[in-house]
């Protein structure tokens, strides 16, 4: 399937939207309406901080900051989220207003996980960058975002072993660190049953091409006007599966010792840190998840150990997993924090993972992260920047359409506040 042609309902409703005021990109009113007549009690329990010299008070979340060379207007952070509407693996028009929708000035959007290669697919209908055909659909995307002031990061992955021969080239076997197979188990979206067969465990000399097929990628993002690149390196594909030891059963230069362990990711920072920059380059780690059964021993000395190394590369940020969510969607209690990954990191540092409002703020406030990222929340909640300012009520999500293939239902038909 090709990418499908401009349907008209869709065009109309996203020349409408872009032509429309920008319902959410100022804080000023909002922020009036808030601080109000309010006492200190109502404050605290809003997460307002004191007044400022403007006499407004200060909702830690939205608050600027500046990110390297990117100055942003709040730390409300929109994550890759996959959402499978990308047919054929080629962006389509309809996320050109699901992007918009969810820009505000100033903000960070990060897209759903983009394949590197033909390789690199393990779900129906993600979107990838490894041909010109993708760069030229991801162009009036990233237009669109850009039109109202954001700032736009593409994650770039391999799911490695979490795939199966029809997604793979000529129904090969997919690569992984490791020939052992993931065991049948539900679809995200809770009704297929996904199988998986024994993937092929990559030679030594063939990692370095999977690492030109990262740069490659990342060097096709920045053509398609991207202004920086996020590495998923998170929830069990690629190059978590070389990472965790549960999964790397390697005895060459890539397995065994942490270190090794490490090394092809770091290979694929430092390739597409010499190829666009490390000033626009992310990382997405989950070195306490045990997501697609890629589970560490020791996951604080693998968070620290790849913080720490990261910082010799000198990227813009790491977006990093909270340990509550261990597995699945849900957050469990867990007496372990990414407090000293935060610290231990020089750059930008993320939190995302079952982040509500009053916690996102508490976790400005406290220092453990410069930015929050919001998943199901700011999937139903267009303009949530917005109603955290206002405190208002939020969109309830359904889970049923996370991963549907439709263009509009659970996609670009949440409600504005007022709407």
């Amino acid at each position: 399937m090709t990418c499908m042609g401009w349907n008209p309902r869709i065009v109309a409703i996203i020349h409408a939207f872009i032509r429309s005021s920008n319902q959410n990109q100022s804080f000023s009113t909002a922020t009036d309406a808030i601080t109000g007549e309010r006492g200190e009690e109502d404050r605290s329990k809003s997460g307002l901080k004191k007044m400022g010299t403007t006499g407004k008070a200060v909702i830690p979340l939205l608050t600027p900051y500046k990110m390297g060379n990117f100055q942003l207007s709040h730390r409300i952070v929109l994550p890759p989220l996959t959402r499978q509407r990308s047919y054929g693996n080629v962006p389509q028009p309809h996320a050109i207003l699901y992007y918009s929708q969810r820009t505000t000035y100033g903000a960070l959007l990060i897209t759903e996980a983009t394949g590197v290669s033909d390789s690199a697919q393990g779900y129906p209908f993600t979107p990838g960058i490894w041909t010109d055909e993708q760069v030229e659909a991801w162009k009036p995307i990233v237009d669109a975002v850009h039109a109202k002031g954001g700032i736009f990061f593409c994650q770039i992955w391999h799911v490695g072993r979490v795939s199966s021969e029809e997604f793979q080239p000529d129904g090969r076997a997919p690569i992984s660190s490791t020939d052992k197979p993931l065991k049948p188990h539900l679809r995200f979206n809770g009704v297929d049953m996904a199988h998986y067969p024994p993937p092929r465990r990559l030679n030594t000399d063939e990692i370095a091409s999977v690492v030109n097929d990262f740069r490659l990628a990342a060097r096709n993002a920045t053509r398609a006007g991207f202004d920086g690149v996020e590495i998923h390196g998170a929830h069990g594909y690629l190059l978590e599966q070389f990472m965790k030891d549960s999964v790397n059963d390697r005895t060459d230069r890539y397995g065994g010792s942490l270190g090794n362990r490490c090394r092809f990711p770091l290979e694929v920072v430092e390739a597409i840190a010499d190829e666009i920059g490390a000033d626009k380059l992310g990382i997405r780690l989950s070195p306490f998840a045990n997501y697609c059964e890629a589970e560490d021993s020791n996951p604080k000395a693998l968070g620290l150990y790849m913080a720490e190394s990261l910082n010799k590369y000198g990227i813009l940020y790491c977006h990093m997993v909270e340990p509550r969510m261990v597995k699945g969607v849900e957050k469990k209690e867990c007496p372990h924090s990414l407090l000293p990954m935060r610290k231990a990191f020089n750059g930008t540092f993320i939190a995302t993972g079952g982040f509500d409002r009053e916690d996102g703020i508490k976790a400005v406030e406290e220092g453990r992260a410069d930015l929050v990222a919001y998943g199901r929340l700011f999937l139903a909640n267009p303009d949530l920047p917005r109603r955290f300012e206002l405190d208002a009520p939020l969109n309830k999500y359904d889970r049923s359409t996370f991963y549907t293939a439709d263009p509009v239902v659970g996609y670009t038909d949440y409600p504005f506040l007022g709407s």
